[in-house]
């Protein structure tokens, strides 16, 4: 969006007027309203935070829950039944770690995309640059993150795994993980204000994704000469980090990681492009 104000004479005091039109240009992202609107991005989040946990009986505790009853599905059917390799590790770390991340992915998406059809009071009422929105969503999943992250620790701990200086890395992929859904709940969240059945496409699409990335196996399963396309898939490089950042196992950054990087870029420099020149429109359709 882009305000113009303009002053008009008037009896005795200068009267203001404010003009709120739809950004022009293509590349015209105006990024620095976000930092005048970070008190609004901080109320989001935090009543995010507080509606996820109201009324529930365990409350935090099912941040927990889901990745690790997942993890025991997994290494039970994945690992003891199917032998699938494991990088050397055991089964319910080697799982988790790409478990965390997943399930912070599917969660924060399938959150940025109903966003903005959740919200539509609010919008409809009062001005704001509507992608703040779809980075509440994603940014508030970050605290179940935090939260199932020190069940990974303590796993690590039983099973006497010690994190390598590998570690530093870490922030990197989690900051690859949030950039990875903020573009695609930024693609979604404005398709979903427009065609409503966007929200029961992304189960399946969450779904099929995940079997298409290392989560269940690890990605030395595919053939080497093909693993820079499949590194295209960018939570491919965002697992597989995580699980070698915090073991020392795994695949090293090389050629699948950078294209995973580089898939991040683009699904987040188109994400915020295509929701910004659907953002005047908003408010008109949802």
């Amino acid at each position: 969006m882009q305000t113009d104000i303009a002053m008009s004479p008037g009896p005795g005091a200068a009267a203001r007027k404010l003009r709120i039109a739809p950004s022009q240009g293509l590349l015209k992202l105006h990024l620095g309203e976000l930092w005048e609107y970070r008190e609004l991005l901080y109320f989001f989040v935090w009543r995010d935070i507080k509606v996820r946990y109201k009324q529930t009986a365990i409350g935090a505790a099912w941040a927990v829950l889901q990745p690790f009853l997942t993890m025991l599905v997994f290494s039970l059917f994945f690992g003891k039944l199917a032998k699938i390799p494991a990088n050397g590790l055991p089964y319910p770390v080697f799982y988790y770690c790409a478990l965390l991340p997943w399930i912070y992915f599917a969660g924060a998406l399938q959150s940025a995309t109903n966003v903005v059809v959740e919200q539509q009071r609010v919008i409809t009422k009062i001005y704001f640059p509507r992608v703040v929105l779809p980075i509440s969503a994603v940014v508030a999943g970050l605290v179940d993150f935090a939260i199932s992250f020190l069940v990974l620790l303590a796993l690590m701990a039983y099973y006497r795994i010690a994190p390598t200086p590998a570690v530093v890395w870490l922030p990197v992929f989690l900051m690859l993980a949030v950039a990875t859904a903020l573009g695609m709940g930024l693609w979604l969240s404005a398709l979903n204000a427009f065609y409503r059945d966007v929200r029961y496409i992304v189960p399946f699409l969450v779904q099929f994704w995940m079997f298409a990335s290392p989560v269940a196996y690890p990605s030395s399963l595919v053939p080497e000469k093909w693993r820079w396309l499949y590194g295209l898939n960018p939570m491919v490089g965002v697992i597989e980090g995580f699980r070698w950042a915090l073991t020392g196992q795994g695949v090293p950054p090389g050629p699948m990681m950078a294209a995973s990087a580089m898939a991040v870029v683009l699904v987040v420099f188109s994400g915020l492009v295509y929701y910004r020149s659907m953002e005047g429109s908003i408010a008109d359709v949802v």
